[in-house]
């Protein structure tokens, strides 16, 4: 069987580079940007006033003038004011340009203004650039702001607006059809007999992927009949770029999804992996260049693989930074057991210590199929192969749900 780094290499090496879309800068957030952002002018653009004040020249000051007439006012988003002369000041709003002959500005807290005049408190010294942001000091005309990769959150979205982008180059999201394989699953609400099993897999499946930006996701629940597997999976892989199917990909009579995919002209990259749980993962390519990921039904296997695997890939494909792959790394918070000769995901909390540090403690599920155990549970640790006892502190690989 494959490893899971054999696995994820061959995902990479069949999914394709989804297309590139602009979008309104205003709607791009979660978007993977395909294009570089630079600098439209300088930041700030011109000497900007820092504080409310008054703006004035600091050789008045050294001269031993204390008290200045007011000549009026500078706001932001005003031409620029001249000082028309040394004894006199101007009232200045943070983010003005600072008025033409003013070199510093005197906060409003450290001077007293009455009959027109503005005092300044007593033994306060002026210097030369106080309370003044200089043009360029922040950002040079044509610097690179964002480079493409990025994942835009909304401190993205403020820079890029900043830059005068109206709209944006970013991937295209994929359209994602989650499918539901059985007869067992009954949608909540609906009325279930003893023998029958809530159908739970799909939702945590879209909410995963709601979660991580991507919006085009539909779901549907396909019954376990052979014909009209292979006739629903034909209409999906016609229409969406990614299928993601839950359940009917091990080895009993009924796991019907790698024979209907393979009548859909579906070509097998692979089947199992070796690693607990989740081993009976599936994944292919449609003629047409939709991707197939077929989960173990299990909803911790399906939970995991979907993290270890589908979102990792779909990043990727949409043109996102190399290494986000790769999970953040974390220290086991007490030593960890794993007897079994395949690699090892196991749920975990996320515990921060007295110096803020985080530690991941693993939570013990019954197997999995025991999804309840799961809650409360930050994502799951990846082990190497046992038969090993993990120590305290063992610096491993997390990936979050």
């Amino acid at each position: 069987m494959l490893t899971p780094s054999e696995a994820e290499k061959l995902i990479g090496e069949h999914l394709a580079c989804l297309p590139i879309e602009s979008l309104p800068v205003g709607y791009s957030a979660g978007s993977i940007l395909r294009e570089n952002v630079y600098a439209e002018r300088d930041q700030p653009p011109f000497d900007s006033v820092s504080m409310d004040g008054i703006a004035l020249a600091t050789s008045a000051v050294r001269g031993g003038l204390r008290r200045f007439l007011i000549q009026g006012m500078q706001a932001a988003g005003d031409p620029p004011t001249t000082l028309e002369s040394p004894q006199q000041c101007l009232e200045a709003m943070t983010g003005c340009m600072l008025p033409a002959g003013c070199d510093a500005v005197v906060p409003v807290e450290r001077i007293q203004v009455a009959d027109g005049y503005a005092t300044l408190e007593e033994g306060l010294q002026v210097e030369p650039g106080q309370n003044v942001h200089r043009r360029g000091s922040n950002q040079r005309q044509g610097a690179l702001l964002l480079k493409t990769g990025v994942k835009l959150e909304a401190p993205d979205i403020a820079v890029a607006a900043g830059a005068g982008m109206a709209r944006l180059r970013v991937s295209q999201q994929p359209a994602i059809m989650v499918v539901s394989t059985g007869n067992e699953l009954i949608e909540p609400g609906e009325p279930i007999e003893a023998w029958q099993i809530r159908r739970s897999n799909a939702y945590a499946l879209a909410a995963a992927l709601r979660r991580r930006g991507f919006q085009r996701v539909a779901d549907d629940h396909i019954a376990d009949d052979a014909q009209l597997l292979q006739a629903r999976l034909k209409q999906h892989l016609d229409t969406y770029e990614v299928l993601i199917l839950s359940g009917g990909v091990s080895m009993g009579k009924l796991d019907l999804v790698p024979a209907a995919l393979a009548a859909c002209g579906v070509q097998q990259v692979f089947h199992k992996i070796a690693q607990r749980p989740g081993k009976p993962m599936w994944f292919g390519s449609a003629p047409n260049g939709s991707a197939v990921f077929a989960l173990p039904g299990n909803p911790v296997s399906t939970l995991v693989c979907l993290a270890r695997y589908v979102i990792p890939a779909l990043g990727a494909a949409m043109g996102g930074a190399p290494g986000g792959a790769a999970g953040e790394k974390i220290a086991l918070a007490a030593p960890v057991t794993f007897n079994v000769a395949l690699t090892g995901f196991l749920p975990v909390r996320i515990e921060t210590d007295e110096w803020g540090r985080p530690w991941a403690r693993v939570s013990p599920n019954n197997n999995s199929g025991d999804f309840a155990a799961l809650a409360g549970t930050d994502g799951f640790v990846e082990l190497p192969p046992g038969p090993h006892v993990y120590p305290k502190g063992f610096v491993t690989r997390l990936y979050r749900w």
